[in-house]
């Protein structure tokens, strides 16, 4: 009987986006998604990983774009909030159903849906094997859940974040539009904000830089590269403060 690798991080947090629960849809929520990225989940813990995340609500409301149209914009971003903990509720079922116990914590106080956010809590039940899911951002409107999700990396204690898109990285421009985008292997913070690269919000990036929290960005669509990252792959595209790496 040959023992398990070890993976190569403790704790980590994921981000992912709301419309990436969609899948083929134009809205709401997929039961075939969100029960593969539970499977994927369940790999993880099963390999003594302990993950954390977060999730957004654009695949329900996008409160920015009724603020363009004349919506109150705190209005707005707290309907959004509220559209991120439908989101996790669905992810907890998920992951419940692949035979994880799983915990919602809100920043806003909903009490007789999920428990509210306290730090030292979450990491309780990070440390008992428990998913914990954050939910509604940092409980505050304009600021995104990509900043939610970097500062609650950082407050976790977690050895890397994880940025789901539908690349498999970042990229010069978008490789949707543009055939001549090329790839990046690894870049630093500084690097992402000044070539305004867009891969999350400022707010976030500068947060994971000044705490020194790793970021890798990955295709959320490729089974498996989860697992991979977990064990020490080079997937993706890496972002940290370190500047003796060649960026290709």
């Amino acid at each position: 009987m040959t023992d398990k690798p070890i993976p190569a991080y403790r704790r980590v947090l994921l981000k992912l986006s709301g419309e990436a629960l969609m899948g083929r849809g134009e809205y709401g929520i997929s039961a075939d998604v969100v029960e593969r990225l539970a499977g994927e989940i369940r790999e993880l813990v099963e390999a003594r990983v302990q993950v954390a995340l977060v999730v957004g609500g654009g695949n329900i409301f996008r409160g920015i774009g009724l603020a363009g149209r004349g919506m109150d914009r705190v209005t707005g971003d707290q309907m959004g909030m509220l559209a991120t903990v439908i989101n996790a509720l669905a992810l907890q079922d998920a992951v419940e159903h692949a035979g994880l116990n799983a915990r919602v914590m809100s920043a806003v106080r909903i009490n007789q849906v999920c428990e509210d956010y306290i730090r030292r809590r979450a990491i309780r039940h990070l440390e008992k094997g428990r998913v914990v899911i954050f939910a509604a951002g940092t409980g505050n409107p304009f600021f995104t859940t990509d900043s939610a999700a970097s500062l609650r990396a950082i407050e976790i204690n977690a050895d890397l974040m994880l940025k789901a898109t539908k690349v498999d990285g970042i990229y010069s421009a978008d490789p949707f539009t543009d055939t001549s985008a090329t790839r990046y292997t690894h870049l630093t913070y500084d690097e992402v904000i000044d070539q305004r690269l867009g891969v999350m919000d400022t707010t976030a990036i500068v947060l994971c830089r000044d705490n020194g929290m790793p970021l890798r960005v990955f295709d959320i669509n490729k089974p498996g590269d989860l697992m991979d990252i977990a064990m020490g792959g080079d997937v993706g595209t890496l972002v940290d403060n370190n500047q003796t790496r060649a960026n290709r």
